[in-house]
């Protein structure tokens, strides 16, 4: 179909009585936001697709920063999600609403995030998966970290070395145990996104949650508080 676009709904808010502004993750357009005309009412098809975790696809126009919604169908049923992984779901949507950029091509990360949504119905380790894309989405956003060598001397990371984390620049090693220090051994397992052990999996989202403050703020996201209720 000409000019249809992969897209999954990000967030939605109310517009106007009947309508809808929407935030999609497009494929080959980043985070847009369109006009869903007619979304909000009662006999609306689109009432039922513009829900989160829906594949869909979508055509749209204009130029300005709010587009117009032409169509939009669903190209499966909903990735089922439940509990834990539905939350973890969640998570990943407030991750993406704040930090992508509008209307910047990401089709790596498109599939990423896909790819994650798929392995979260399939029950895998939620927070695994949540460090895995988070990782990824900091390659997508050019935030590069070399986990293999010592941004210092160039020498190669030594497992059982310590080495602090210096924002956008990389590790370095040092005597120094604080909450940015890292065993060598964690800065491998994330360069190698192996989180096999409780170990590195606490490392790595101590490591995503620096790398990514700037980009997030300092607002509480509303998914981290669904899992505290569990």
């Amino acid at each position: 179909m000409e000019n249809w676009q992969r897209a999954f709904v990000l967030h939605t808010r109310t517009q106007t009585e009947s309508s809808l502004l929407v935030d999609l993750f497009i494929e080959n357009g980043g985070k847009i936001t369109v006009l869903a005309k007619g979304a909000r009412r009662k006999n609306s098809s689109l009432k039922g697709l513009l829900q989160p975790f829906t594949p869909l696809i979508v055509q749209y126009s204009g130029k300005s920063n709010i587009k117009i919604l032409r169509q939009v169908e669903a190209m499966s049923l909903s990735i089922p999600l439940v509990s834990v992984s539905l939350y973890s779901a969640f998570y990943l949507n407030e991750l993406l609403h704040r930090v992508l950029i509008a209307d910047t091509e990401m089709p790596t990360l498109f599939d990423n995030y896909l790819k994650s949504l798929q392995q979260l119905a399939q029950q895998a380790p939620a927070e695994n998966v949540l460090r895995t894309f988070e990782l990824s989405l900091l390659e997508n956003m050019g935030y590069y970290v070399d986990f293999f060598h010592c941004s210092a001397t160039g020498d190669n990371i030594v497992e059982s070395m310590y080495y602090q984390y210096q924002s956008e620049k990389g590790f370095i090693g040092s005597l120094l145990r604080n909450s940015t220090s890292f065993t060598g051994e964690q800065v491998l397992a994330l360069g190698n996104r192996d989180f096999s052990t409780p170990d590195t999996l606490k490392a790595a989202k101590r490591f995503t949650r620096m790398a990514l403050k700037p980009y997030v703020g300092s607002k509480p996201f509303k998914s981290r508080e669904l899992f505290l209720k569990i």
